[in-house]
């Protein structure tokens, strides 16, 4: 059997609550910073939940054109910006790009929910209006593979592109997807992660009437409690995260600045139930597992893990249960964060947020603090979840964790880059 090509990290790309530069996302995140806010962009008074992690000042100037910017939903203009973004930080400038095979170079960007403004837009432009006055643009910017697809038009990539949408694991998927294209041989080049803009009438309400966001309208920024005895469920983010992966031969041989590797992932279903996770955390543990297996490295060298934790009552100790499964007596003390606290939880992007946490932490050897946490459960009180400010320290392999509604489990390792 052919040894599989290593895959490098070579680029990051982000829409945030923190604004659209990476470096200065991570600085807030390491500050404890909340990006939490009231919703502005319709009448949110009558709804239990009023804030979220917002995207303000978003800027669309010269990645798109203007009537892109004035067509294309938020969902695209965030994957667009991000995979922009994510390009110029690796250094593929159109000189640099002449010298890849483009039918090598690909896409993967997902998202949960698409272009929900635009779906919501038209449908009132239709119920008032009539079917006639609804855009022609419609069905191109709901569905969910239209942002990959113009990414790839922008730089004429011909390479393996297409959507994984698979709740909140959307990114993760995606991204170890990309990577096994990389490994196979199949492409040089990939841009993956995944984006969401969830924050209209109807994503805000789908979300209240399952009663999973937390209601604490009076201390917004205090709202995401990770692993927190007062929890009272998640708050919602949006935004976009993509990485730039690359096999290790293609970003040697430019001489590109390689951030990390990309060691390995896993992939799981719960097979259990559309909403909740298995209780004892074996669908967690099995997938933590697969992606030790697929990194062929020992549990004992992961040292950090950025933790799904979305502040809900129940996920919280399933995810717990199922990594002190794998990790057992390593558990003590074992650096764990979760920063869904000072940005939402981005739903389709959330595994894109956390892998680039996890690969600036690697970059900088510095882990940003879990904020809100003052009660914390028992069962993890056993791990070091950085309550009191950022942590030094060398990261020798990160795991993201995420996880999405249908039991869709996945876990990406990463690794610093050695020769």
């Amino acid at each position: 059997m052919e040894k599989k090509r290593r895959v490098v990290v070579t680029g990051l790309g982000l829409v945030s609550c923190f604004g659209q530069e990476v470096d200065t996302f991570y600085e807030k995140l390491l500050d404890g910073e909340s990006g939490i806010s009231k919703i502005d962009r319709f009448d949110i008074e009558e709804y239990p939940t009023r804030f979220a992690g917002c995207v303000r000042d978003f800027n669309t100037e010269g990645y798109l054109d203007r009537k892109q910017a004035r067509r294309t939903d938020p969902c695209i203009q965030y994957m667009l910006v991000a995979g922009k973004k994510a390009m110029e930080d690796a250094g593929l400038t159109e000189e640099a790009l002449q010298g890849f095979d483009k039918k090598r170079c690909g896409v993967l960007i997902g998202t949960g929910m698409g272009g929900m403004k635009t779906f919501e837009d038209g449908v009132t432009n239709v119920n008032s209006k009539g079917f006639s006055r609804l855009s022609p643009f419609f069905i191109p910017y709901v569905i969910t593979n239209m942002g990959g697809a113009l990414l790839a038009i922008d730089y004429g990539f011909k390479g393996p592109n297409y959507s994984i949408s698979t709740a909140c694991a959307t990114a993760s998927h995606s991204i170890i997807a990309a990577a096994k294209h990389i490994q196979n041989g199949d492409a040089d080049l990939m841009v993956c992660g995944g984006a969401e803009a969830p924050l209209t009438q109807m994503g805000v309400a789908g979300f209240v009437v399952i009663k999973a966001l937390s209601t604490n309208n009076d201390d917004m920024a205090g709202a995401g409690r990770p692993w927190d005895k007062k929890r009272d469920g998640f708050v919602m983010g949006e935004g976009a995260g993509v990485l730039v992966l690359e096999s290790e031969e293609s970003a040697l041989k430019r001489g590109a600045r390689i951030y990390g590797e990309y060691l390995g992932g896993g992939i799981s279903c719960d097979a259990h139930h559309m909403t909740n996770p298995l209780e004892d955390g074996s669908g967690v543990a099995q997938c933590i597992q697969l992606a030790l297996d697929d990194a062929s490295i020992e549990k004992k060298k992961v040292n950090y893990i950025n933790a799904h934790a979305t502040c809900t009552p129940v996920g919280d100790l399933c995810e717990l249960r199922g990594i002190e499964s794998i990790f057992k007596e390593q558990c003590d003390g074992m650096t764990m964060n979760a920063t869904k606290a000072q940005i939402g939880h981005c739903l389709g992007a959330a595994g894109a947020m956390g892998s680039i946490v996890t690969i600036k932490a690697i970059e900088t050897s510095k882990i940003p603090p879990t904020i809100n946490v003052e009660d914390p459960e028992e069962d993890v009180k056993k791990f070091d979840i950085v309550q009191d400010g950022p942590k030094s320290m060398d990261v020798t392999a990160g795991l993201v964790n995420a996880f999405g509604f249908g039991g869709h489990n996945a876990c990406i390792i990463f690794g610093p880059y050695e020769r």
